[in-house]
């Protein structure tokens, strides 16, 4: 049983030798005595010839890769950002990157972490400190732009790219918020200027129409009109008035006539 056993471990062994399997997400780099070949396995189960031939395998799905870059600005601002770089290696080239560059750690390092470093010093520079952070989308699309050309030339695809954080220096972000709170100053006092010069315009109007009406009343009072206003207003009872030794009925037309000039 032993025997056995053993000798069943022996031939599996030997039968993997001649085969290999590529997982989901992997391409194969086909090696014969060391030197790349044209074919790439795709995945699956792929027969090779032992010892002669060798598979290295690279996974060609999304990768992240996060940075920090240090850049200047346009006006000479210290611009400190935060990116975010979903990439995956184009599995038709896999093994001409491989042959080029290397694996995934050779990638990274020789190709993908400049490659942003320089794009993000280039576009940071056509934008001033103010610019970088009121245009964020435009400097967000000309990165994805520049870098996604750069790294098409080493077999590398971009899914997308993210600005994740962009800040500047402390003297800088002091002087923004100083701006700010200045132009919240300025626009307050506008409005109370403005609230001022709209209630001394109102007072004025009302003025105004307090003054026509008067002068529109003098015109037009009658004894005939403070008659009927007098008539509208009386309850029924003969105003009376009381002297010293009697009393009389207040005569209307005596008093609206005395008082009119």
């Amino acid at each position: 049983m032993f025997q056995l056993v053993a000798a069943l471990m022996i031939f599996t062994a030997l039968v993997c030798c001649f085969f290999t399997i590529v997982n989901a997400g992997e391409r194969g780099v086909l090696m014969q005595f060391g030197q790349v070949q044209s074919q790439i396995l795709d995945e699956g189960l792929h027969p090779i010839i032992p010892i002669a031939q060798t598979v290295k395998k690279l996974s060609v799905r999304v990768q992240k890769q996060e940075i920090s870059a240090e850049a200047s600005s346009k006006d000479l601002q210290e611009v400190f950002t935060d990116v975010a770089l979903n990439w995956h290696i184009i599995p038709a080239q896999a093994n001409v990157i491989f042959q080029e560059i290397g694996d995934k750690v050779a990638i990274i390092d020789r190709i993908i972490d400049p490659a942003v470093e320089e794009v993000l010093k280039a576009v940071m520079a056509e934008y001033t400190a103010e610019e970088i952070i009121t245009k964020r989308g435009n400097v967000k699309n000309q990165v994805d732009t520049l870098l996604t050309s750069r790294l098409s030339d080493y077999h590398i695809a971009v899914d997308d790219i993210s600005l994740v954080h962009v800040h500047f220096s402390k003297r800088f972000s002091d002087a923004v918020e100083a701006k700010q709170i200045a132009e919240q100053d300025a626009k307050r006092a506008d409005f109370v200027a403005l609230k001022a010069i709209k209630e001394a315009e109102a007072r004025v109007n009302l003025a105004r129409g307090e003054g026509e009406a008067q002068r529109i009343l003098r015109e037009t009072l009658s004894p005939e009109l403070l008659q009927k206003q007098a008539i509208d207003k009386w309850n029924g009872n003969l105003p009376l008035v009381v002297g010293e030794s009697t009393s009389k009925v207040l005569d209307i037309n005596r008093l609206i006539e005395k008082n009119i000039p």
